[in-house]
């Protein structure tokens, strides 16, 4: 039963992405759906990678420490969720992406570790655009200084940026934040910063992905609307 949910809402949510990218005339090839797993037991993660599913974001270091080493090779994983600093060395060779980058102290932490490990971390710095008191994030005015900040660090590169929306009932009340969202990487990628690239905009989670997919989103996050419920038992 578990298997054919997770084929059958897999099935709707790429018919999703496609149609709500042929609604403004994008290609859906441009879009990444990173199948969020938190919680999930890898006989699920499993499932989607049968499926075709190839990128995963966790919220937690110490569940990308013990899913990783049993999935396929070519799957990757992304660091969705706040990151601590002391967790940092645990996860900079391993994750193909951290979104969740919001000071400069975590950031100089990512270029140490990193420098150790002799890779370059891929980040996005993650926005707190509804400027809500409960979510991690930047202020939409802090986040080119810090974008500046960074460029000169030699072993992190800065990728695009990140935002966790709202929790709201009617996915259109948060297309003004994915708007502000983009157009602040315009606004970033205008400065022509080296070292800085606004390419990937990761906004969207099951409940708002379309509408976060029409403003632009390069990156969607979906998990319930895969997985099923989360079991907040284990969170």
């Amino acid at each position: 039963m578990m298997i054919s949910m997770i084929e059958e809402n897999l099935s709707a949510v790429r018919r999703n992405i496609e149609e709500a990218c042929r609604s403004v005339g994008r290609d859906p090839a441009d879009v990444t759906l990173v199948a969020v797993s938190k919680t999930k037991p890898i006989e699920d993660l499993r499932e989607a990678y049968r499926l075709g599913v190839r990128t995963f974001g966790e919220n937690k270091v110490q569940e990308i420490q013990d899913k990783l080493p049993l999935m396929p090779a070519d799957a990757s994983f992304h660091m969705i969720g706040h990151l601590q600093r002391n967790k940092v060395k645990y996860i900079v060779d391993r994750v193909a992406l951290i979104h969740s980058v919001d000071s400069l102290r975590l950031a100089e932490t990512i270029e140490e570790e990193a420098a150790k490990k002799d890779v370059i971390c891929r980040i996005l710095l993650e926005v707190n655009v509804a400027e809500e008191e409960t979510k991690f994030g930047l202020k939409a005015e802090e986040t080119c200084p810090l974008a500046e900040a960074i460029s000169h660090f030699s072993h992190v590169k800065v990728c695009g940026l990140m935002t966790v929306a709202p929790e709201v009932s009617d996915p259109e009340e948060n297309r003004k934040i994915f708007s502000k969202l983009k157009k602040l990487s315009v606004d970033i990628r205008e400065k022509n910063i080296d070292n800085i690239n606004m390419n990937i905009l990761s906004m969207g989670m099951t409940g708002d992905y379309i509408t976060a997919i029409q403003e632009g989103a390069t990156i969607v996050r979906v998990g319930s609307g895969i997985f099923g419920a989360r079991d907040y038992a284990l969170s």
